[in-house]
Order: structure tokens, then sequence, then C-alpha cells
């Protein structure tokens, strides 16, 4: 039986903490984001794969250091100015490096050498952070996962895990050597080598006691060792000054409610799961006799969420399945982890800040850092702060009022964004996300996400409607977003029907309304998926009325890079929809696309061509087109993330100019005029890293103008939706 927050004091919480008065109210929010790559060596080529994985701070908390696993080093960096980190090197380690822990001024490293699984070795480098030089290492005898320094700095604990092999009869236990527990005396931030002392943990859990793997390992001010048994299911306490195992008990199971258990393109909250292993990763003490676990599953467990113990093993508090909704409320559940273990909670930290106490929570598959107010009883949730791709590690500065969070998944081989840093600032205000999240109904979370296409309603301000693409494919929907609300609020969500049933074989990239309650969608084809370029109207219920494929003379160029975005000009049988191609088809000079028109009372079709800017990495396509006053509004950008990306801008096309020539034959180009950079906007949202796919953009009945970005379902992604109101001059 679970013991978290009831869903409606869940959404309560969560409205509650993005709704909250301009007065005294301290709120985290992102400050900066620092990639990791910037600190690569120069005999390095520049898409080497790195990674932040565990982090840690200088006593003076000027300075940042994390491991980078891929790279064989450690990282520093310099926050002395927190809103502008600086890369201040990287030590290479002679092996890989997992955990990283300060006592005084030395940072503490594990470091894996292991030659295979079944012959594991490791040491314990001390790195002294002014010189960033090993002072010396001690040989600990196994494959190292986790550091710990006591809070009086005189002892380091070690989890030495000597993982298993997964390949190995999938990945079953046991698989030997057994992995213990290491512990070393502290002099000044140096470790005596000759002072180690080895506890077993052998023979204490009910699952393959003879093979402990330990895994992460937390230190109170009283010197007790707690130190999580992952694939075992099971928790220690021991005594860091005698190596005596005080307490040990099971980590137990959890019967979960309101999940999605099928990774099947749809997001539905409805599943259910009992006995679940918890499987904790990572393990922080709250106070001297309550410890919180992070329950991410390893081998047959993983329960989605934490749970706090007292020492003795009892049940303080259990989450269940309500950080997992909370997540899905901003679109931040992965969709492709639903089968498996949800949103994963990996890591965590725990730090008094004035005098309140907190715990922060990391959903590695989710890329949320979830911010509880811890209370002494059930926790309050306060904020969920987006944290670049997969967090793993965290540390807290309450010195300097910051939290900090190392994200490990490097994606810069494939066009992605790189591992970052991410530092956020406790202060007065109101939290900057989430900018756009969901209303429950009947007690479970609107599932939503891939935010692809935008319009406004035709006569109530502030209300807007968007589709998702083709990520889930087994839910097309419409959704209604009230912009009134902030963050904005997606009050329903209408499914996408053909004969009574979730329409399947689309790929919806944009939205405009019919003038008779209903919608034009516009789909984006792929030949190679048998799914077709189209348009598609539907009624106000969401069926299915028309389906209108494109004309054999203009499928004789198509590509992939279909329809992105649809529009109407005119009412009644003068209208005309407008859509907007991605990119160049094969009967398309290079640098320009065509904007298709299409009249559904003649059933004709015609087109223009518009002119690209030039690319500077990558390609630039069409995103958007919306029709306000006597202009078209165009959406165009690169498909470059971070610092590469150079352009994302609106520009806009007289209607007067749209005089379409027949397609298979010479056409009109357009003329354009640049109206706004979305660059900036980007930038300053959350203070991230510019994400590529700006996909939506429109105007509600008031005129205002708003954006959206899709977040490509979580998959490879930060999962960040940006939904904001778009300052533009002269529009009206």
């Amino acid at each position: 039986m679970t013991h978290g927050l009831s869903r409606v004091a869940l959404t309560a919480a969560l409205f509650a903490s993005v709704a909250l008065p301009a007065t005294a109210e301290q709120v985290f929010n992102r400050i900066a984001a620092f990639p990791v790559a910037t600190n690569l060596p120069a005999d390095k080529e520049k898409l080497s794969t790195t990674s932040a994985e565990i982090i840690t701070a200088s006593e003076d908390g000027n300075t940042l250091i994390y491991s980078d696993s891929p790279l064989g080093g450690i990282g520093f960096i310099d926050i002395t100015d927190a809103k502008a980190p600086k890369a201040a090197g990287v030590l290479m380690m002679d092996g890989e490096p997992t955990s990283v822990s300060v006592a005084g001024g030395k940072v503490l490293v594990g470091v894996n050498t292991s030659e295979s699984f079944t012959n594991p070795s490791g040491k314990l480098a001390v790195v002294d952070i002014a010189g960033k030089t090993v002072e010396g290492t001690c040989d600990i005898g196994g494959q190292p996962d986790s550091v710990a320094v006591s809070p009086d700095k005189s002892f380091v604990a070690i989890a030495i895990e000597n993982e298993r092999d997964e390949e190995l009869n999938d990945g079953a236990l046991p698989q030997m050597p057994a992995g213990d527990l290491v512990i070393f005396s502290l002099t000044d931030g140096v470790a005596d080598c000759g002072t180690m002392k080895r506890v077993a943990l052998t023979g204490l859990a009910e699952i393959s006691p003879e093979d402990p793997e330990p895994e992460f390992v937390s230190i109170n001010d009283l010197g007790e060792i707690a130190v999580t048994l992952q694939e075992n299911n099971h928790i220690a306490i021991v005594d860091g000054k005698t190596g005596e195992v005080k307490a040990h008990f099971s980590a137990g199971t959890v019967d979960l409610t309101g999940i999605d258990t099928k990774s099947d393109g749809a997001l539905k909250f409805t599943g259910t799961k009992d006995g679940v292993p918890r499987e904790p990763d990572a393990v922080k003490w709250l106070d001297n006799d309550r410890l919180v676990i992070a329950n991410e599953g390893d081998w047959n467990g993983g329960s989605r969420g934490f749970t706090i113990f007292d020492k003795t093993g009892k049940v303080a508090y259990e989450s269940g399945a309500s950080l997992e909704m909370a997540i899905a409320q901003i679109g931040h559940f992965p969709d492709k982890r639903a089968r498996s273990k949800g949103v994963e909670p990996e890591g965590l930290e725990a730090a008094t800040f004035g005098d309140q106490n907190y715990f922060f929570v990391l959903a590695e598959r989710s890329s949320i850092a979830a911010v509880y107010k811890d209370t002494g009883a059930e926790p309050e949730l306060t904020q969920l702060l987006p944290s670049g791709v997969s967090p793993e590690g965290a540390v807290a500065i309450p010195s300097r009022n910051l939290f900090v969070t190392a994200n490990e998944v490097d994606l810069g081989e494939d066009g992605g964004a790189r591992s970052h840093v991410m530092l956020y600032e406790l202060a007065e205000g109101t939290p900057a996300y989430p900018m756009i999240q969901s209303a429950m109904v009947d007690g479970a979370p609107i599932g939503w996400g891939a935010l692809s296409g935008l319009v406004g309603d035709a006569e109530k301000a502030g209300t807007l409607y968007a589709v998702n693409d083709s990520f889930y494919a087994m839910q097309p929907t419409i959704f209604t977003i009230d912009a009134t609300q902030k963050p904005a609020v997606i009050t329903t969500a209408l499914p996408i029907t053909r004969g009574g049933s979730a329409a399947q074989k689309l790929d919806l990239e944009g939205i405009t309304l019919d003038g008779k309650g209903g919608f034009w969608l516009a789909s984006e084809g792929d030949a190679a998926k048998l799914v077709g370029h189209g348009l598609y109207n539907v009624d106000a219920k969401g069926e299915i009325k028309a389906e209108i494929g494109f004309p054999v003379e203009l499928l004789a160029g198509q590509t992939r890079f279909g329809l992105e975005g649809i529009t109407s000009v005119g009412t009644g049988d003068d209208m005309t929809l407008w859509m907007a191609v991605q990119r160049e088809w094969a009967d398309d000079e290079k640098g320009s696309v065509k904007l298709l028109s299409y009249n559904p009372k003649s059933k004709e079709w015609g087109a223009v061509r518009y002119p690209l800017e030039a690319a500077g990495e990558g390609w630039v396509g069409l995103s958007e087109i919306t029709a306000h006053g006597d202009q078209v509004y165009i959406v165009e950008r690169d498909n470059q993330i971070g610092d590469n990306a150079k352009l994302k801008k609106l520009y806009r096309v007289a209607i007067a100019d749209l005089k379409p020539g027949k397609i298979g034959e010479q056409l009109p180009t357009v003329t354009k005029e640049e109206v706004h950079d979305f660059i900036p906007d980007l930038k300053a949202a959350t203070n991230g890293y510019v994400v590529d796919k700006l996909e939506g953009f429109a105007f509600d009945a008031s005129g205002k103008a708003f954006a959206v970005t899709d977040n490509d379902g979580v998959d490879d992604s930060s999962g960040e939706t940006l939904f904001w109101e778009v300052n533009l001059q002269g529009t009206n």
C-alpha cells in the first residue's frame, strides 16, 4: 500500500507552485547551462563523447568538479559568477572515474581500472583542487561506484559494486566476485591507505545474498553509512568508525496504480503493477534517523518513485506513482520507457537552505529534478526543474543559494544536445518552468508531448489548439490550451478518430480552423513508413470527415520532409488553405521550398516558391504558417541546437502576393519580410540551451502571438516544452 499524495492533492501542489504571489516566496530557477564539451582538452575532437555524471563542489562553492567516465577524467567548472560558468579544465585519471566527493581542499575520486567483469579493480585518487594534480592513490581491490565523505571529514566510504554483466544470463544474479564497502581514515582530506577497512555485505539480503552489488553510499552526522544494494533490493547501515553492520533491511515492494505500462505511442495512465521491488539507486540521509532512496530499478524492479525510511527499515513515506503523474502533467513522461521503469528516479540530493530542509529527486528518463520540501512527515512537491538530458548527479550549495545537476547523456555525434551541467538559484520570484502543463481529468493527467502545430480559437482570446506528431502514432490528438493561465494549461484532449477508433498513419504537423466548428490538419508523409502526405478535415468531435491526398504531379518530387503547417485564408466557399513544405523536394531549386494552396470548394491545388535563408550547419526549413490580418506568418529555422543554433525566425508574406502557379510549371517566388528572431526568446525563457524544434506559432482572437516547441516525446531530448507569448510589433 502506498502513502503518497493523492492525485488531487498533487495537482493542487503543482498548481500552487506555479501560481505564486509576487512576494517573498523562494523558488529555484535555472540561471545557467554549461556544456561539458567546453572542457574538452585541445587534443580531443570537438564531438568526442563527454559526460557529467556525479558532481560535487569545493567548500567555498566556487568550483564544481564532476566525473566524466567516457573521457576518463574529472572536469572543473569555475562558478565564481554562477550565471556565467567557465571551463576550468580536465584532469585525466588513468581509468574510468565513477564518483567524486570533496574533503577540505581535496577531491576524492573513485576510479575503475577493471579489465573485465570477473577481474574488477579500482583505486581511490586524492586530487588537489587548487593545483588539479593527483597527490596519491589507494588500491581498493574492486570497481568503485559511489564515494562519500563523512560530514566531519574524518573518513571516506566507497561502495565497491563489482557490477554484473547484463548480457550474461540476462543479467541474472549471482555474478562473482562479490562487492563490498571500503572505508579509509582522512587527514586534511588525504586518505590514509593503511587504515582501510573492508566491510563484507554478503549474507544480508534475501535476494542473492552472496552477491550484494553495493550501489550508493551516504553518511549522516553520527558517522553512519547507508549503502544501497540495488539488485538485492536491500539497504544496510554501517558504523563508519568500526565497520560494523548495525542494521539492514529489505527495500520492499510497491503496488502502483494509475501508471502507463505500455510503450505503444499513446499516453494512458490507467495501468497497474503490483509488488514492484523498489531496487534503490541513490540514498541520502535527511537527518540522523531518516533516509530517502530513489527507486530506479536495475534488474527486476524499479517502482518509479522514492521512499523515506527510518533507519530501522520502517517506511515513513512512499511516493508511489505521484511523482510520475506530476511529471506527465508537464509533458515529460517518456513513453518509450512506459513498459519498463517509467521516469526512473536515480539521483538524490538533500540540503538545508536557510531554515528550510529540501531534497531533490532526479528522474533520469524524464530529465527532471523534482524539488521537495522535507516537512518531517509527508514531503511537499514544490517544483519540477528542467535538467538537460538524463540527470545523473546533483550537488546543493546552500551558502550560495545554488543547486546544480549533472546530465550524463551526450548526443553530439547525432546532432543533439551535449552533456550539460545546469545551475539553479533559490531566490524570490515565480518558477520559470513549466511553461505549459495539463490538467487532471478523472484522477489522471492528460498525457501530452511532441506539440507540432498551433492555431488560435476564432472568438475566445487566450484559447488555442495544438496537435501532436507521429511520436504518439496511436493517440493523435487535438489539445485545447488555456493561455490565460501561467503556466498555460491543457484543459482537454480531443482524440482524432477514423471510424470511431484512433486514426493511424498520421504525422500531424499543422492545424487550422475550418470555420464550421472543426479543423483542417496537415500530415507529413513518409513513403518508407507508408504514411501519405495529405490534408484531413475533422469535425468538432475529432472524427475525420475528409482525406485529401496530394496530386500525382506534386508527389513526383516527394521526400519525407513534407507539410509542417497549415492555415486558412478567406471564409466559406472562398476559403483557401495554405501549407508550408518543410524542405526542398526533388523539383525544387536548392534554397527554395513550396507554399502549397488548396481550395476545398474547387479542389484546385497550386503553389508559390518561398526563398530560404542560407544554412550554416545542418539544414534550414519551414516549421509553421499562420494567417493574420493581411499577412501569412512563417516560422523558418535550422535544425541546430545549443550554440550551433543560428536561425529561428519569423517571416511574413503579404496575402496579396500569394498568387499560386500550377504545380509542375514555373512557380512565382514570393517576397518575405523578417518579423522576429526567436533565439533570444529561446535563450531567455528558462536559461537553458537553445532547442531546435520551434514548431508551433499562432495568434489568438485578440491578436496576441504564441509559440511552442516540440519536445520529441522525451526521446533523446530534454523533454522541455517552451510555450510563451511572443512580443511582436506592428502585426495587428
